[in-house]
């Protein structure tokens, strides 16, 4: 299992302190999620963030595109040291050059669907993409409650990824606790971003270590 912490629910003012924790407490990712205040209604940060943060982790990080024409920011945050980049179906015109132009930039590329688009949007790019994230939130604020209606197209994004010749990761984002993860785990995620259960609990290693052995 693979648990990314989600740097929005993060203590702004300690941030590299907090990135530092998670790292000893056993995480695997780093989730950022950019905002722009146009495809969701709220701003969080850019490409600049993900650049100081870089030179003290040797965590994944994980850039999560919550943003208009996603395709003019790749090559700012791949420089600045993304690993993964995700969009979201919802913000491309041309979805399979959209992933493309990621994979050109020698990392892992990844496409995302809110809670209410269905699978079909990206049938034709699954062979393309090295992750899929389903939001099980509405995007745009951290610490919402989790949607259970997402969890059939989880289970359904698990069949369509089984009959592939390669393995393509099933991320779910939004709401994920103690409580949330399991059903999420046994609907066919094998990433786990949780935001406010890490950062909001007083030793972030404690739910980490929940995820992590689920």
């Amino acid at each position: 299992m693979i648990v990314a912490p989600s740097l929005l629910s993060a203590d702004f003012a300690t941030l590299k302190q907090q990135v530092a924790a998670v790292e000893k407490a056993g995480a695997d990712y780093l989730h950022l999620d950019i905002m722009d205040g146009h495809f969701v209604p709220n701003i969080t940060f850019g490409a600049q963030l993900v650049r100081d943060l870089r030179p003290h982790s040797k965590l994944i990080f994980d850039v999560h595109l919550m943003v208009e024409h996603p395709d003019e920011y790749f090559a700012d945050f791949c420089r600045a040291g993304a690993d993964i980049i995700t969009v979201h179906v919802e913000a491309c015109n041309h979805l399979h050059r959209t992933v493309q132009n990621i994979k050109q930039l020698g990392i892992k590329a990844g496409v995302a669907l809110n809670p209410a688009t269905p699978l079909s949007g990206i049938h034709y790019v699954l062979d393309e993409v090295d992750m899929v994230l389903l939001m099980t939130v509405n995007p745009g604020f951290g610490g919402q409650k989790f949607i259970d209606a997402v969890m059939p197209k989880v289970e359904r994004l698990k069949q369509l990824t089984a009959n592939l010749e390669r393995n393509v990761d099933i991320q779910v984002d939004g709401g994920i606790n103690e409580n949330t993860a399991p059903g999420a785990v046994a609907a066919g995620a094998n990433i786990l971003v949780a935001g406010s259960f890490v950062f909001g609990a007083e030793e972030v290693s404690k739910p980490i270590e929940i995820l992590r052995q689920l």
